[in-house]
């Protein structure tokens, strides 16, 4: 990018920061998707599959930006960052603007790469191939799945199906199971342990998205680098909250309608939502279900044509995934 102009030194120097600080969790499940069919590793498969923390990049980039997070990873969210520039640098026109110009254009500039990444590994075509209609889906999956995200907090939508299957659409399929599929295809894996794959990247998938809906709302800041309570600022009708919604009393609906969404919320206002959200029963609810959920995945797991090595390091991942806090 430099050799077009010096002036994209700045685009340069954000994108490595941002996918350098990644928890490269989607390759990872990717790369022990394609180790689980019995395939040995290779620079190349490395490569293709470094692909999906790029489409993890853009999903995030722009997630930020529709959100007006502040931060990701401790540090300013990318159109903070340029917002910062512009400002220091004293240009013309709304900073503001300027850094969201520039997210969306970085966010589309991640997926733009992914798919080179994919093709240019070294894999042979034919391979790539096999990948392709995957890895198609899964960025498909993605963005519909942020779109009823956002459809969700301006219709109001507080039903557990509704936050159930935005989890499945903007997380659980693209966190884990695509990931795999897209791991097994490079391999040539057969039907079977497709199957398999799925059995126990979905419920895991979800729990994931459980874990980090929890730590949207509980995470220590330190630790996840955003704010406090960031989602309930941000209006999430997460699993979490519908079940708040769907357990607590008209004094706890009347609270979470109030103050859930509102950009303002202070600690205060945190700490009483949080209190509706654990007396409800809501916080145990999703803990159950965060466990029930990954003892699913993993009795699918161990039930399958898995290479033995690769199983286990599925089953660490499957721990990571839904025990982080952050």
């Amino acid at each position: 990018m430099t050799d077009v102009d010096p002036a994209l030194h700045p685009v340069a120097d954000a994108l490595d920061a941002f996918l350098l600080r990644g928890k490269r969790l989607r390759p990872a499940f990717g790369y022990w998707g394609y180790r689980g069919a019995g395939a040995p590793d290779s620079d190349e498969v490395v490569a293709a599959l470094a692909a999906l923390e790029l489409v993890q990049a853009s999903a995030l980039i722009h997630d930020d930006l529709m959100d007006r997070s502040d931060t990701r990873r401790g540090e300013p969210a990318v159109h903070r960052r340029f917002a910062g520039l512009h400002r220091a640098a004293g240009w013309q026109g709304n900073p503001d603007g300027y850094g969201d110009s520039a997210a969306i254009l970085l966010g589309d500039l991640c997926l733009v790469w992914s798919d080179e990444l994919m093709h240019r590994s070294g894999l042979a075509p034919e391979v790539v191939a096999r990948a392709r209609p995957d890895f198609d889906e899964m960025r498909t999956e993605v963005t519909v799945g942020q779109y009823l995200d956002v459809l969700t907090q301006v219709t109001g939508d507080t039903s557990v199906e509704r936050a159930g299957k935005v989890a499945r659409y903007k997380s659980a399929k693209y966190t884990v199971e695509r990931p795999l599929l897209i791991g097994s295809a490079l391999a040539g894996a057969p039907a079977a342990l497709r199957a398999t794959y799925s059995a126990y990247g979905l419920p895991l998938g979800e729990a994931f998205q459980l874990r980090d809906d929890v730590l949207g709302v509980f995470g220590d800041p330190a630790v996840t680098g955003k704010p406090a309570g960031d989602d309930l600022r941000e209006g999430k009708r997460t699993y979490l909250v519908a079940a708040a919604y769907e357990a607590t009393g008209d004094a706890g609906r009347a609270e979470l309608a109030g103050r859930l969404g509102d950009p303002d919320l202070d600690t205060d206002g945190i700490e009483r939502l949080r209190a509706v959200i654990v007396d409800s029963g809501a916080l145990d609810r999703t803990e159950r279900r965060i466990a029930e959920l990954t003892d699913t995945a993993l009795a699918a797991l161990a039930g399958g044509d898995v290479e033995p090595a690769a199983a286990r390091t599925l089953v660490d991942l499957a721990v990571a995934a839904t025990r982080r806090t952050g």
